[in-house]
């Protein structure tokens, strides 16, 4: 006779290694190195700071 399986914890297991597979997934579509986030946020600041400098004043 062979042991009994728990379908819970097959069904958990499961659910896991999809929701793994979809970050993973996620991870290589939308993913940034901390260096590339960094940069972008440079030069954001570069940005709005120029468009600061050339508001008029009224």
């Amino acid at each position: 006779m062979s042991a009994p399986i728990n379908l819970n914890k097959v069904k958990k297991e499961r659910n896991r290694a999809s929701r793994k597979a979809r970050a993973d997934e996620n991870a290589v579509q939308f993913g940034q190195t901390r260096a590339q986030k960094e940069a972008l946020k440079a030069r954001a600041e570069q940005i709005a700071r120029n468009l600061e400098g050339h508001k008029r004043e009224t």
